[in-house]
């Protein structure tokens, strides 16, 4: 009887080793659950338009029955928009970025999103999502375009844009409606404008760097002021739009005394078009045209840029693409800004 409680005593320690690889503990903590997407160094990617630019999303390793999932969330409905979905063997593309989006792949574990020829609307918040059955996991990115925001009102005056018109007006303009975070950043850098203007989200501000009477009075602090949400086909004000640098392209001046029709045909005769407000603040940002001569742009308006303040060009103390207005485009003389391809 003794031998026997020995041996099952005995057997007791050699399987209890065994016993614990298998078996865990009531209430003693589940193994850490492992992360497969890693997390990128830099969540904000910088380009250009016309440039190609990737976003990256790396595994750590590959799950079972796995897929990864693209998608875009949009400001102006926060809704997400999927571009992309591979299972690591096949892919495939969705929306209006398809033609110009691929899966980087440069070794299996890279599900890296990579867009050619970059356009201003694709600036913004993308998702990498690796969907694998009830864990799902997702790191966030944003594709930042280098730009400027300037401020646009049509030639029957201020605040005559529903949003969806401001929009549009943005867009015939080389150009697209700012977001907050353009805005911000390009009051950081001296934006200074009394009148509010939509922007891309569905929202009302105007930033202010000099506090005065006329913009909300002394007495309020410097900022980007804020009307809020807006309705968007009743309530009525400027714009805010957005452009980026012009790759393979060039906006030059010709003197001359024209009419805004002779304008447009000068520039044609060189083979170029007349420039649009976007082209002109983009060149004046990226290029640094600096000319004191008015000249006609393909809207209308009559406008020049300044790198270099002088007291014969405006006299005003700071940078900026100045304006005439929207003179009589039958009566009144300039030259005229074209733009070319180069």
């Amino acid at each position: 009887m003794h031998w026997l409680l020995l041996l099952s005593s005995l057997w007791l320690l050699v399987a209890s080793p065994v016993l614990s690889i298998f078996q865990r503990p009531t209430g003693s903590p589940a193994p850490p659950h492992m992360q497969y997407l890693l997390e990128p160094l830099h969540t904000t990617v910088h380009t250009q338009r016309g440039a190609t630019a990737t976003l990256p999303c790396v595994l750590r390793a590959l799950p079972r029955n796995y897929r990864v999932k693209w998608s875009k969330v949009e400001p102006a409905n926060y809704r997400e928009h999927i571009i992309i979905i591979t299972n690591g063997l096949y892919h495939k593309n969705y929306g209006p970025l398809s033609p110009r989006v691929r899966l980087r792949h440069s070794h299996r574990y890279d599900a890296s999103l990579t867009i050619t020829n970059v356009a201003l609307e694709d600036e913004g918040r993308y998702r990498c999502q690796l969907v694998n059955g009830l864990e799902d996991e997702s790191v966030s990115l944003t594709l930042n375009l280098e730009g400027v925001v300037f401020p646009y009102q049509p030639s029957n005056g201020r605040y005559k844009f529903n949003y969806h018109e401001a929009k549009r007006a943005c867009e015939q303009q080389d150009s697209r409606l700012a977001t907050y975070q353009q805005l911000y950043k390009a009051w950081m850098e001296g934006l200074d404008w009394c009148n509010a203007g939509w922007i891309l989200d569905g929202t009302v501000h105007y930033p202010i760097i000099n506090s005065r009477e006329p913009c909300g009075g002394r007495l309020l602090l410097p900022g980007v002021r804020t009307y809020g949400a807006k309705d968007k086909q009743k309530d009525r004000f400027d714009a805010f739009c957005f452009t980026s640098a012009l790759q393979g392209s060039e906006v030059y001046f010709i003197r001359g005394h024209l009419n805004f029709k002779e304008a447009g045909q000068a520039c044609r005769n060189h083979g170029a078009a007349i420039a649009k407000v976007g082209q002109l603040y983009s060149a004046w940002k990226f290029s640094q045209l600096d000319r004191c001569d008015g000249g006609w742009l393909a809207d209308g308006s009559v406008r020049y840029p300044i790198t270099t303040p002088r007291e014969r060009c405006g006299g005003l103390p700071d940078p900026g693409v100045r304006s005439f207005g929207f003179p009589s485009k039958e009566l009144r003389t300039y030259g005229t800004y074209c733009f070319a391809e180069k």
